[in-house]
């Protein structure tokens, strides 16, 4: 293997706090012992993207952005045989390592000790990158670790199929794997963008009966729509709990699922759900932000609240199997992709999410 050779290529770096991202060279090396190094043919544009460049995550900048990405695996390290070159994969930031808590109790999905890439990627004087979710995707090549590669059906889009690595994974997974949305249930959605759209893709597929979509803006409820909301509420006009309510023959809905992280919102979901209903928060708060419940509501309506970290997904099970179902038609993933564009256009695709304009910008290379 002394003929390694690092890979220079394009990639979207954020050098400091708040500042507009630049497309610069990237140095990523040849795979090491466990790694792959993926080509990668598209990269949504995530809110977590916005939160890294402007410090919301850590300060271990400069970062190199991107991470809901699929891709061809270009070449693997020693000892990696799960994937191989050629396969076309979804990049995913839940590598479980079968030795945590988590994974040896059998509950992989909340992996506590996920793998990375061991190698560092590199500005093209040496400056360590650090990698959005351990992933760095905004490249036209990724090095990461080989369990971060879930290999699925090559006849999918890959703009659609890449966001299963994030957005549209957690909100599928907060419908389904951690609200347990079954058939004939009554179910609200609260924030109606990408995760949110896809909680209420994932309520359908799961047989709910009712699917309430609600937030503040027309054009995202008539999105809502066109993913299986059966009902919508303008929360700018009508008070959502009440709503719900209302719509649920006055009990409020059996899965509320809150999917922009902020307190008001939560504590609508809280009381827009039916007794011993489930709460599930999927929007990410900032740290600043504190909730405030009566404790006697909580114990008295019963039910459970929970928090979705990536839709409380096992990658190497619900990848492929999301995949079939939308390469049979049944899950839309490509009305979740508002419009593809180059490395060069992050910076107004992190404005025109910020307006609330798309769903998802899709990078593709």
């Amino acid at each position: 293997m002394s003929d390694r050779m690092p890979h220079e290529v394009r990639g979207v770096v954020a050098r400091s706090r708040g500042t507009k991202v630049s497309v610069e060279t990237i140095v990523v090396p040849d795979p090491g012992p466990g790694e792959a190094l993926v080509q990668v043919q598209s990269c949504g544009v995530c809110h977590t993207d916005l939160h890294y460049r402007e410090g919301g995550i850590n300060d271990e900048f400069p970062f190199l952005l991107g991470h809901e990405a699929a891709g061809i695996v270009e070449a693997v390290g020693d000892g990696v045989t799960d994937v191989a070159p050629g396969d076309f994969v979804i990049l995913n930031w839940r590598a479980v390592c079968g030795q945590c808590r988590a994974c040896r109790r059998g509950r992989p999905w909340y992996c506590f000790a996920t793998h990375n890439a061991a190698q560092k990627m590199t500005l093209a004087d040496g400056t360590e990158l650090s990698p959005a979710l351990g992933i760095g995707a905004f490249a036209e090549k990724t090095l990461v670790h080989a369990g971060q590669c879930t290999k699925v059906d090559p006849a999918a889009s890959p703009a659609a199929a890449g966001l299963l690595g994030c957005g549209v994974m957690a909100g599928i997974g907060a419908a389904i794997n951690t609200g347990g949305v079954t058939r004939g249930d009554s179910v609200a959605v609260i924030g109606c963008g990408g995760v949110g759209d896809a909680a209420i893709a994932g309520a359908r597929l799961a047989g709910a009966a009712k699917i309430i979509a609600v937030d503040i803006d027309d054009r995202k409820l008539e999105w809502a729509r066109g993913f299986g909301a059966t009902d919508t509420v303008n929360s700018r006009e009508a008070d959502p709990v009440e709503a719900v309510r209302k719509l649920t023959g006055g009990n409020g809905a059996d899965v509320v699922i809150e999917a922009i992280g902020r307190p008001e919102t939560y504590e609508q979901a809280f009381n827009a759900r039916d007794l011993a209903g489930t709460v599930v928060l999927v929007g990410v708060p900032t740290p600043d932000m504190k909730i405030e419940l009566p404790l006697l509501e909580v114990f008295g309506r019963g039910g459970a609240l929970k928090s979705s970290w990536y839709g409380d997904c096992l990658p190497s099970r619900d990848f492929p199997m999301l995949i079939d179902l939308y390469l049979q038609g049944r899950l839309d993933l490509d009305g979740f992709v508002s419009e593809t564009i180059g490395l060069d256009d992050v910076e107004e695709a992190f404005a025109k999410m910020h307006r609330g304009e798309v769903l998802r910008s899709v990078v593709t290379l």
